[in-house]
């Protein structure tokens, strides 16, 4: 995810308040697990279906969300995704000091 390590480069003077709004859409699961330590992420499915997976203290948790429904991404807690077919999500996301790791 090079473009996110340039935005996190380019933005960081924004401070723990800022939020980076995107949409995406998902033909396949997520490679990589990923961890917002500054704040929450809002996770609004558009289109589709998607199965988010937050690691909680070491427990996973799956929350399937269809067109309409969110969920939170708390912050500090890893988290990936699963998507059945295609999928599409809106995210507000505290980005500052975000981490990936492969999903294994």
């Amino acid at each position: 995810m090079d473009w996110y390590e340039r935005y996190g480069e380019r933005t960081a003077a924004d401070g723990a308040e800022a939020r980076l709004v995107s949409q995406y859409r998902f033909a396949e699961s997520w490679a990589m697990w990923e961890m917002h330590p500054e704040g929450a992420e809002v996770v609004i499915c558009t289109d589709g279906a998607i199965t988010l997976i937050q690691d909680i203290d070491g427990d996973q948790q799956s929350i399937r969300l269809t067109r309409g429904e969110y969920a939170i991404n708390p912050p500090g807690v890893w988290h990936t995704a699963d998507v059945d077919t295609e999928a599409e999500a809106l995210f507000i996301t505290a980005g500052l000091g975000t981490q990936h790791r492969p999903r294994t």
